[in-house]
């Protein structure tokens, strides 16, 4: 009676441990970001520099190139954030593309210093037209 009291509450102690691995960590690694409209909608939640994630589309027509970096605006449909990126984009990024953000309001603007480019898997041949096909090697 007493082993199996014993044994049980090893198991007990075992689960605890692991949920607390498992999703104590796991909150941890999450990444949330907020669309235009949520980012607008909750302004008032964030004090000036107070850094958060941000997600949409690059809305055509927008995107200009800075001393800094790149000006843009990032959409969502219904609202739309002009955003001062300070640094390089990267290679794929470009109007139409949907990104992801990390800064902070500046006034009126946001002011971001990480910028994600979401893709596809989908590869294409460097026209543009197709799927890419690996060249067949000549033997």
């Amino acid at each position: 009676m007493i082993r199996r009291r014993v044994v049980l509450a090893a198991l007990a102690m075992l689960a605890i441990v692991i949920g607390y691995l498992v999703w104590g960590n796991l909150a941890d690694n999450l990444v949330y970001y907020l669309t235009p409209s949520e980012a607008v909608d909750q302004r008032s939640d964030f004090e000036e520099g107070e850094r958060f994630r941000l997600g949409g589309l690059v809305e055509e027509g927008s995107i200009e190139e800075t001393d800094e970096g790149v000006r843009f605006k990032l959409g969502d449909g219904a609202t739309s954030i002009r955003i001062d990126h300070l640094d390089t984009p990267p290679q794929l990024f470009r109007a139409g593309v949907g990104v992801v953000v990390e800064g902070a309001w500046d006034g009126e603007r946001f002011r971001s210093d990480v910028l994600l480019v979401n893709h596809d898997e989908q590869y294409r041949s460097p026209e543009g037209e197709g799927a890419y096909e690996v060249p067949a090697s000549e033997e």
